[in-house]
């Protein structure tokens, strides 16, 4: 935290910039879909706890000096500081795009009015674009959510807390109230999430994230920074030590194990990794803790200091230097000057503009910035310029560098969460969006006049689906005449359930059945093996695997490895291997299938089912 003039009796914390900077190269790692950093999305919930933690800190102190906690003071330093850096990187993501992209900046007013309004996370809900299952190129501002739900915080809780202050005399009976407001958040995520499902509601939530924000708060009343003294005997700093090492480590290890699908962060694991946070914050934040010290060490602040301009520019980078416009492909060259370019901006930003701003331009240019700084007055706007002209044109090469020459249209699942589609966006959008039947597609076999005298050897075979097996379907019908397959644009596993039951009541249902889900999302163990016990009367069942890249794919086919071992009826027809490297297999998205792959899948199904 960086000390502002009239926010009470607050003092600079190294250790903290440590824990922000780790937090933030966490969120980076996940944006750019690191395999070893699958739970960096917990980098978020630490600066939303870290957040809690200082403003009320700063508020209860100014409080305690003045009885009165003055907003539009407050208010003013929070639009300083964080305003005039994010329009400015609004203002060059717009500018690059109307260069290069203009049919995309169209596509995206929505998030540049929800963003600058600071309403974007309930705009996203709305909207239902989820945070976790998307196809099309990501918005370059889908990483601003979360400064909405800061900005949220920094308007209301100021006033929630004046009220707070004027009627509990009590510090233990303020944060009881406080810990009230987390605990209801808390149970609010746990309540609204179904497992199995999206979880991208819960996630955007300011209802069911303020939980981080307010243990944050709650820490800040019972740990106040300015009451804490470096005069502590040998044995409370040893235990603070070992607390603020373990908290660190068990953080570390949570953002390698953790991924978006696991249900219990979303029943009460993100509130207790919060308060994992709000221990570690404590430690951190004391005077005495030789951890702090180090997690202050100058690296690790400087990044932390310029961690918000950080937040700001990476994501922006990320997605608009990716040829395909996702960043789920990784490339380790392009990976490297992502960071370094992202590192760049953030300290222009910070160099530039948050600290004369924040100063009110009241520093000299020249005074060297918290921490290291290589740019002097007469080099910035020479850097500025060669800097926003290196994105421009890296950004607009590297989306050009893979394009085909002849791109054709593909379907794309939107859908995910069960709603039922109409007209689906395709990857270029040069090219007519495609129209897709709204209901399930039971596609009965139509054999030709010359085969109508053969029996339908195969009328036992159920398939039940997304858009890739539709995609197969003409040629399953060849290869297995009188199959019945239910296919469905954007279906998940969840609602495999609800199908196989609707078949059953209809006669329908087949002894062998294959399920073809997972293309559009994630699905839990409990979810699976609900669907398989069903089953548990048919002869055979095909489990079919999935290639799609996306952050869900390994999740997907690990899940389904492990749940099919348990059934003595189930196999895996295993199509992520057999479609490795064949490119000419998928249309654009790398996902659905054309001609020669929707071939090679059938074949692959139909030998499946016969036991070859």
């Amino acid at each position: 935290m960086i000390k502002e003039q009239g926010e009470g009796k607050s003092r600079y914390m190294p250790g903290l910039d440590g824990l922000r900077a780790i937090s933030v190269l966490a969120v980076i790692a996940y944006h750019m879909n690191v395999s070893w950093a699958p739970g960096g999305l917990l980098g978020v919930a630490v600066f939303f706890t870290l957040s809690g933690y200082l403003i009320t800190d700063q508020l209860v102190a100014q409080w305690q000096t003045a009885k009165r906690i003055d907003f539009a003071g407050f208010w003013m330093r929070r639009i300083r500081r964080l305003m005039p850096a994010m329009f400015v990187m609004l203002a060059v993501v717009g500018a690059w795009l109307l260069l290069f992209d203009p049919e995309r900046l169209a596509s995206l007013q929505g998030d540049f009015v929800s963003v600058s309004l600071y309403f974007n996370n309930w705009w996203l809900i709305f909207h239902q674009v989820s945070y976790f299952e998307s196809f099309g190129p990501p918005s370059p501002l889908g990483h601003l959510w979360s400064i909405a739900i800061e900005e949220q915080f920094y308007l209301i809780w100021p006033i929630l807390l004046t009220v707070l202050l004027r009627f509990t005399k009590q510090r233990g009976k303020l944060m009881m109230f406080i810990l009230l407001g987390a605990a209801a958040s808390t149970v609010a995520m746990a309540m609204i999430y179904v497992p199995g499902s999206d979880p991208s509601r819960v996630y955007y939530g300011t209802d069911t994230r303020a939980f981080a924000l307010l243990i944050g708060a709650a820490l800040a009343v019972a740990w106040p920074s300015r009451s804490l003294s470096a005069a502590i005997s040998d044995k409370s700093r040893l235990v603070f030590d070992i607390l603020g090492g373990a908290g660190l480590l068990a953080i570390v290890w949570l953002i390698w194990k953790t991924n978006e699908y696991d249900s219990l962060l979303y029943n009460g694991g993100l509130a207790l990794f919060s308060v994992l946070t709000a221990v570690v914050t404590a430690v951190l934040a004391h005077p005495a803790s030789r951890v702090a010290k180090a997690m202050g060490c100058r690296p690790l602040r400087w990044i932390g200091v310029r961690s918000y301009s950080l937040y700001l520019w990476h994501f922006p980078v990320i997605i608009l230097m990716n040829p395909s416009g996702i960043a789920d492909d990784v490339h380790a060259g392009r990976a490297l000057v992502q960071i370094a370019l992202s590192l760049l901006l953030a300290a222009l930003s910070w160099t530039c503009i948050e600290e004369p701003i924040r100063r009110g331009f009241r520093s000299p240019f020249r005074e060297k910035i918290q921490g290291w700084s290589p740019f002097q007055y007469r080099n910035k706007r020479a850097v500025s310029a060669l800097a926003l002209m290196l994105f421009l044109i890296s950004g607009y090469s590297s989306l050009n560098a893979d394009r085909p020459a002849d791109p054709s249209p593909a379907i794309i699942d939107t859908s995910s969460n069960g709603q039922e589609g109409t007209t689906l966006p395709v990857t270029d959008p040069g090219i007519p969006a495609v129209v897709i039947p709204e209901a399930p597609i039971p596609m009965e076999p139509q054999p030709k006049s010359e085969e109508s005298s053969k029996p339908a050897t195969n009328a036992g075979i159920t398939a039940i689906g997304d858009s890739v097996l539709l995609d197969a379907a003409p040629h399953l019908e060849k290869l297995l005449p009188g199959i019945m397959i239910d296919g469905k644009v954007g279906r998940q596993m969840y609602q495999a359930l609800d199908v196989v039951d609707q078949l059953k009541a209809e006669g329908k249902l087949g002894d062998r059945i294959v399920i073809e889900l997972g293309t559009n999302g994630a699905f839990s163990s409990k979810q699976l093996r609900e669907l398989l016990s069903s089953l548990q009367d048919a002869r055979k069942i095909v489990l079919i695997n999935t290639r799609v890249p996306r952050k869900w794919q390994d999740t997907v086919n690990s899940t389904l490895e492990e749940v099919a071992n348990e059934y003595a009826n189930t196999e895996i027809m295993d199509w992520y291997s057999a479609s490795k490297n064949k490119q000419t297999y998928f249309a654009d998205d790398g996902v659905h299938l054309k001609r020669e792959g929707a071939e090679s899948y059938a074949f692959l199904l139909s030998k499946t089912l016969q036991g070859g």
